[in-house]
């Protein structure tokens, strides 16, 4: 059944223009979302391009597999397996990261603190735990780090023990309103304009779908799989993700000289920086969820 949930892919233009460096290579989406990304890069590629997509959430597959191309293929898998592509064998690598506005507006998921509906957050479904599951037996101290960690929340002890508190009097948090309600009756200050929810919200859905550390998986992978002269393209919605993203690209742009060997011969870099974007004024102003987006740019340098 056709979605009602719409998605504007960000940086759409940009990230395939960085991406595309030969139309005969083989390619890969390692988070097909809606397909924005997908399907430009398709329709720019010669008949003997190819384009892997990779996504974890069964909603994202089923838009993917509506793309009748032979030089398509779909997994549903998260992007760390990109790595089990052969070595070298693709010119570009695209990570959008985060949740997108489908995920979002679907009360059903549960990422929304705007919608109620259960509060779930995984973005596979069919795997694991979810929020409400995780949050019914987790320990005061281990929210509390967790909100502290992926959220950046300084209020994170004081919501770690309204969760336990309530917990304790009326049973465990099971829709994304009472944890909403929660931590708005929490978090006594907040920056202007945002939700008292949001950094609480973030920090949970990160650590539920373990996002950041999937993210080190991925990059790691694209240096295996990547060509020399490919292409990591990566978007990023927030600074725990581009941190991870500009330290990488930054440790692998240099080389690297071992202390113990001095007149050894250096470790050759692996990557190239190449670029860092934002979004325009324009874009932002047509799809304000892209204000926090920044995309940066790498290429992978000549294998030894």
């Amino acid at each position: 059944m056709e979605s009602t949930w719409q998605h504007t892919t960000v940086l759409l233009q940009e990230a395939v223009a960085a991406l595309l460096t030969r139309t005969d290579a083989t390619y890969v989406d390692a988070t097909f979302g809606r397909g924005g990304h997908s399907r430009l890069l398709l329709s720019r590629l010669a008949p003997q391009g190819r384009l892997i997509a990779f996504d974890k959430d069964l909603d994202a597959v089923d838009e993917a597999r509506r793309i009748d191309d032979p030089r398509f293929s779909i997994r549903h898998e998260g992007f760390r397996h990109i790595g089990e592509l052969p070595a070298q064998s693709v010119a570009g690598v695209l990570l959008d990261l985060g949740v997108s506005s489908p995920q979002i507006d679907n009360a059903a998921r549960g990422f929304s603190f705007r919608n109620d509906g259960p509060l779930d957050m995984r973005m596979d479904a069919t795997r694991g735990e979810s929020v409400a599951q995780w949050l019914a037996t987790a320990g005061q101290e281990q929210i509390a780090e967790v909100i502290r960690d992926y959220g950046e929340e300084r209020f994170a002890v004081q919501v770690a023990k309204a969760i336990v508190a309530r917990r304790q009097e009326r049973g465990p948090l099971a829709t994304t309103a009472e944890l909403a309600q929660l931590v708005a009756g929490t978090v006594k200050t907040r920056e202007p304009g945002q939700d008292p929810a949001t950094r609480t919200f973030q920090a949970l859905r990160i650590f539920i779908n373990a996002e950041l550390e999937e993210l080190q998986q991925a990059l790691e992978a694209s240096l295996d799989v990547l060509q020399p002269q490919g292409r990591l393209v990566v978007i990023s919605f927030h600074s725990l993700e581009d941190r991870i993203v500009k330290q990488f690209i930054a440790k692998h742009s240099r080389e690297v000289f071992d202390r113990r060997a001095p007149f050894a011969a250096p470790q050759a870099m692996k990557l190239k920086t190449l670029d860092r974007i934002k979004p325009s004024e324009s874009e932002v102003k047509a799809n304000p969820r892209s204000r926090s987006a920044i995309m940066r740019v790498a290429e992978r340098t000549e294998v030894a």
